[in-house]
């Protein structure tokens, strides 16, 4: 079968992970929702800012991208 140029989509399920954080966090993510309707003027919830906050912190890691390149090469080139 022929490959496509568009690569087979990625598995989409959401995964939940629930967590416990500290006053302190809770405090410091409330206070960036905050910033971020002011910013947009769009009010989100804690909780769905987190996964894009997340995603965002790990796709701006410069350490993180070059330990976990190599990884994935490995795992895309056994499958």
């Amino acid at each position: 079968m022929q490959e496509l140029k568009l690569a087979k989509l990625p598995d989409r399920t959401p995964v939940r992970i629930p967590i416990i954080v500290s006053p302190v966090l809770n405090q410091k993510l409330a206070a960036y929702a905050g910033a971020y309707r002011e910013a947009y003027g769009d009010e989100e919830k804690v909780s769905d800012l987190i996964p894009f906050m997340l995603e965002q912190f790990l796709d701006n890691d410069r350490q993180f991208k070059s330990i976990a390149k190599p990884r994935r090469a490995r795992k895309s080139g056994s499958g």
